[in-house]
């Protein structure tokens, strides 16, 4: 077991995701890799759900976070985003939502229309580091992102580098910690080089298709559907590979020293963070204020756990 922001030197975990069904989402399924029971985060990637490919109204009503970054990555359909700071965007596949906490924000999340669409996202937060996790909160959209083409053996594919910096190609968004998330094609037949930072830790998600990671010593295990492949830290480079076409996210960081305890929508560092938080919530503080256009209707925080929350600690 190493303890938080020690590298644990290179290894190949199956980080195995599991359904979950969330009543906010009316009716949808998610598959959750992030956290998990032996490593709760990434870098300072410390959730990950997809929401899809499914046909679904999604209704996620008002809801608070603090101490962290959303990131929406939407694969199929549209989605719009409301937020107490009174933004209001419709967000479309290649496109990237980035909404920062900071001390407080409340946001909901609809499909477009009244009935059932086609829908699939990925939804991830990122850990905001001490220095910024008290920040004010703030709201971004980017509608293109830059690429990199990673050339290997059978063809070149494309990595959209979604957030933080992959082969030197740095992302618009803001990021306030040593991070990367992208998106890359890897087209059929070919095997391209995934280039990692050695000092961070690394994880690869095959999102379409069916993708193989390799490094020097031969094939990894690749995880069921939804899992992350865990690769620990001190790899150069991986090869990811595809026989008929596949998109894969890779997603890292500075090993993340600080420990976390994570509730609900929040993230904080201690128990009494997360009742400050609750009570402010269903207090209705105006530390998280309204969402426009609903008349007041929320998500009300649970009721807190009857023990004291403690951070969570990793395995690896």
């Amino acid at each position: 077991m190493t303890s938080h922001g020690e590298a644990p030197g290179p290894v190949a975990l199956r980080l195995e995701a599991r359904d979950v069904p969330l009543g906010g989402l009316r009716a949808m399924q998610v598959r959750r890799a992030l956290p998990h029971r032996a490593l709760p985060t990434i870098g300072a990637w410390c959730f990950l759900d997809r929401f899809g490919p499914q046909r679904a109204t999604m209704r996620v009503e008002p809801h608070p976070h603090i101490g962290l970054q959303t990131v929406t990555w939407p694969l199929e359909g549209e989605i719009r985003h409301r937020d107490t700071l009174g933004s209001d965007v419709v967000l479309r596949p290649g496109e990237l939502n980035l909404m920062t906490a900071g001390a407080g924000i409340a946001h909901s999340e609809y499909s477009m229309g009244d009935s059932p669409t086609e829908l699939d996202a990925l939804q991830l937060w990122v850990a905001l580091p001490d220095h910024a996790r008290h920040v004010d909160p703030s709201f971004e959209t980017h509608r293109t992102l830059p690429t990199v083409e990673l050339a290997g053996r059978g063809g070149a594919g494309t990595a959209t580098v979604i957030l933080g910096t992959l082969a030197g190609v740095t992302s618009p968004a803001t990021a306030h910690t040593p991070i990367v998330g992208a998106q890359i094609t890897v087209p059929a037949g070919a095997t391209l080089p995934l280039p990692l930072e050695p000092a961070w830790e690394h994880g690869v998600l095959v999102v379409d298709g069916t993708a193989t990671v390799a490094d020097a010593s031969g094939a990894l295990a690749m995880p069921d559907d939804g899992g992350v492949l865990y690769l620990g830290t001190g790899r150069e480079s991986v090869a990811v590979g595809s026989p008929s076409g596949a998109t894969v996210v890779v997603l890292g960081g500075e090993p993340l020293a600080e420990r976390l305890v994570m509730w609900w929508n929040f993230v904080a560092r201690d128990h009494d963070e997360i009742v400050a938080a609750w009570h402010d919530w269903n207090g209705r503080s105006a530390r998280f204020g309204e969402v426009p256009g609903h008349g007041g209707v929320r998500i009300p925080a649970p009721p807190m756990p009857d023990v004291r929350l403690t951070p969570r600690s990793r395995r690896v």
